[in-house]
């Protein structure tokens, strides 16, 4: 599939989204995966890549309606995430509003929650999954092309839950929610494989806890498939 026909059909849906592809099967080396990471937000975005040594040193800037193509090395297992509001200077250093590895734009070490992950497990069968245990800070799915047996779907969801974050939860700067920190340290439930799942004590729960419940199944209505770890 090449970028314009993956334009062509993602374009309407994935409007305010971070698009993550990657390549299976034979027009893939062999072992190898090939990543394409496009922008469909309306901002620039500073993809986090750990371990990043084959994606551009683990960050670098990208523009809306831009992609980066990477092809990761074969077993390679990471995180992908989106930061947002990034300062940096022509060395690499500087400061991010939400995903901030540190002070740096190269990524050596996961990002600062809350922050969307996508994460993988490369290997004869490919693990891949978008989770919101650190929260929430930008949309993002995950698209597998050319993927033989078992469920090789897209993962993750093109809704922003800023929208309707608990403002307890919330992380704002300059009165604008930037962030949706998790409830996960409360008793928490989760949508996984189209099952409602609860953690935790069975005693009393606090409030924001069902707002966040309430959030996640707002992201539902526009969601294709995901792992909710």
């Amino acid at each position: 599939m090449t970028a314009e026909e993956m334009n062509d059909y993602h374009g309407k849906l994935l409007f305010r989204a971070l698009l993550i592809v990657f390549l299976l099967g034979a027009e893939a080396a062999e072992g190898a995966r090939v990543f394409t990471i496009i922008n469909y937000c309306k901002t620039t975005i500073w993809p986090g890549i750990t371990p990043g040594n084959s994606f551009n040193g683990g960050g670098f800037p990208l523009k809306p309606g831009e992609s980066v193509v990477f092809t990761a090395p074969v077993g390679w297992s990471g995180r992908i995430w989106g930061r947002t509001g990034c300062d940096f200077d022509r060395d690499g250093n500087g400061s991010c509003q939400t995903g901030a590895c540190g002070s740096v734009l190269k990524c050596s070490a996961s990002g600062q929650t809350p922050a969307t992950l996508a994460e993988f497990t490369l290997a004869p069968l490919d693990f891949y999954d978008v989770s919101l245990v650190d929260g929430f800070n930008l949309p993002i799915t995950v698209t597998p092309v050319n993927g033989q047996g078992g469920n090789c779907s897209s993962a993750g969801c093109d809704g922003d839950l800023r929208d309707n974050c608990p403002s307890e939860l919330a992380v704002k700067v300059d009165g604008k929610t930037v962030a949706c920190r998790s409830a996960r340290k409360q008793r928490v439930c989760t949508y996984h494989i189209n099952k409602l799942i609860c953690s935790g004590s069975p005693g009393r729960r606090p409030s924001s806890t069902g707002k966040w419940l309430a959030v996640l199944l707002l992201g539902l209505a526009s969601m294709w498939s995901s792992s909710w770890l």
